[in-house]
């Protein structure tokens, strides 16, 4: 049993990462010990739901909490690096929530303070551990779909602050040190990179479309957000070899029937809808070609997965494998190489766009 300890405990704590540990604990694979936020209210709230852990509001003492393996790292993105680095320091394993860092540079220092602290640190999202992802590997890699060539991805809406359910300041996904990008558009960036491999380079165009945001989440109406992002980004990425994608990452489209995702090879294409973007099970709707004259082809809509997770939501699926791999029973997928690769990806979008020329790629990592 790997005993965790949870820090940050907002919306998404309770919203996606608290409803997996019982699955957790029924397995007797983990449980949560401490939980901490500076908010007494809602670390107490947390350990409600955990009838051993105990409730922090210090992170020095809650990094002292007896017999804890690894922490889960929920703060808001600003508080990603320095968590993360004083939690390694302590001597724990760490799951962090997307970025890992607000620059490459201190993304790569912490992957170096992992490995001399001989600690794990992976990092969310957990899109290539999903069961579907994981599956869709395979499917490329057996070739049924050919060669890959493209992938055209959209993950466009209005944001948070139009998110009716939603519980916290959104003000925060709209600062200039987040936008659609790190919030939502890393999903598909993780997707595509984890299918295809490393980038070599991005171009791009944004902008501020729609600079002030009427909130609409009920106990916050008549609040309004200034934007300080581009709330549209729109990018294209050379894989080499011929091999692009294109990317639609959005705060300003009200509503769009877009694929999430599309990948196209030389021999088929797959299709995934936004619907079930975040089940880890979820079905991939299929186009096999027929290179022949009888044109025997068409498509395979809704095909799942064999052998579904029992972890259905795409986003705590990191919470299993980060367990596993510090059980040895996993090797690490979501590495903190990967998160950078994309990290660097998304601060080299907005260079792109505001230079208005390609801009290189420097980091690279193995896929898991």
């Amino acid at each position: 049993m790997i005993n965790l300890g949870v820090v940050g405990c907002g919306d998404v704590a309770f919203r996606t990462y608290f409803p997996v540990i019982p699955l957790l604990e029924e397995r007797g694979m983990a449980r949560v010990v401490a939980c901490c936020d500076p908010q007494a209210e809602r670390a107490e709230r947390a350990i409600a739901r955990f009838p051993d852990a105990r409730a922090y509001t210090r992170y020095e003492e809650f990094l002292s909490h007896d017999g804890m393996d690894g922490v889960l790292n929920l703060t808001p993105a600003p508080f990603h690096r320095d968590t993360t680095a004083t939690t390694l320091e302590a001597g724990l394993h760490v799951y962090s929530e997307k970025p890992l860092a607000s620059s490459v540079d201190a993304a790569q220092e912490l992957i170096t303070l992992a490995d001399r602290r001989e600690r794990l640190l992976l990092c969310a999202p957990a899109v290539m551990v999903a069961r579907r992802f994981a599956w869709l590997r395979e499917v490329l890699a057996a070739g049924r779909i050919g060669r890959p060539t493209l992938a055209a991805a959209q993950m466009a809406n209005m944001g948070p602050a139009a998110w009716r359910g939603y519980t916290s300041d959104p003000a925060v996904f709209y600062g200039a040190d987040v936008g659609p990008l790190l919030d939502t558009g890393v999903y598909v960036l993780h997707a595509i990179t984890g299918l295809l491999g490393p980038a070599t380079r991005v171009q791009a165009l944004g902008g501020i479309a729609i600079p002030r945001r009427e909130v609409l989440i009920p106990e916050r109406l008549g609040q309004t957000v200034e934007v300080g992002a581009n709330d549209h980004m729109l990018l294209h990425l050379d894989f080499g070899a011929n091999i692009f994608a294109q990317v639609l990452s959005s705060f300003a489209v009200p509503r769009s029937k877009a694929p999430s995702l599309e990948l196209h090879g030389t021999e088929g294409s797959l299709s995934i809808r936004l619907e079930t973007w975040y089940d880890s099970n979820g079905p991939t709707d299929f186009f096999l070609r027929d290179g022949g004259p009888l044109g025997v082809e068409g498509w395979l809509n809704d095909v799942f997965p064999p052998d579904p997770s029992p972890f259905t939501n795409l986003i705590a699926s990191g919470v299993p494998h980060f367990v596993g791999c510090i059980g040895g029973t996993e090797k690490p997928v979501l590495t903190a190489d990967h998160a950078t690769h994309v990290l660097e990806i998304i601060l080299k979008v907005t260079r792109s766009a505001s230079e208005g020329r390609a801009v290189e790629l420097t980091t690279t990592f193995e896929a898991g």
